[in-house]
């Protein structure tokens, strides 16, 4: 089972995970070892909470698909227990992502002080800029 939170988890036959080979360089294990693991995980079909459901299928991530199925490939170790379990604390941290909601921003107004930094440095830029013309005799 993988914990999401303290009420929530997933069973394990709702996440299919398949052995698949590695690509790029490796030697001959990289030919003969099927080591990158190939973890499926279908939103509508599994156990979670409808909450979860509904925030997992409203983010755009590229890990999801049209039809709300999770699509994790790990292959950044050697060892396929190694991926399974990258791919899995993958699973877990995006779920765990899905649904923090973040807080919305409350637009404030700004202080009379900063306003008046504000001008005064415009202000004294100009002036600046204002000197740097030709000099007249």
């Amino acid at each position: 089972m993988l914990q999401i939170s303290n009420t929530v988890f997933i069973p394990d036959r709702e996440i299919e995970i398949s052995p698949i080979r590695s690509q790029g360089a490796g030697g001959q294990n990289v030919n003969k070892v099927a080591s990158a693991i190939h973890l499926r995980f279908d939103i509508p079909a599994s156990s979670l909470p409808d909450r979860y459901k509904e925030r997992l299928l409203q983010i755009s991530d590229n890990r999801i698909t049209s039809e709300g199925v999770i699509v994790i490939k790990a292959q950044e170790h050697r060892s396929q227990e190694q991926n399974k379990e990258e791919a899995l604390k993958r699973l877990q941290e995006l779920i765990k992502s899905a649904i923090v909601i973040p807080k919305r921003r409350k637009p404030s107004k700004a202080t009379r002080s900063s306003q008046r930094k504000r001008l005064d440095s415009k202000t004294k830029r100009g002036e600046i800029k204002a000197m740097r013309g030709k000099v007249t005799d």
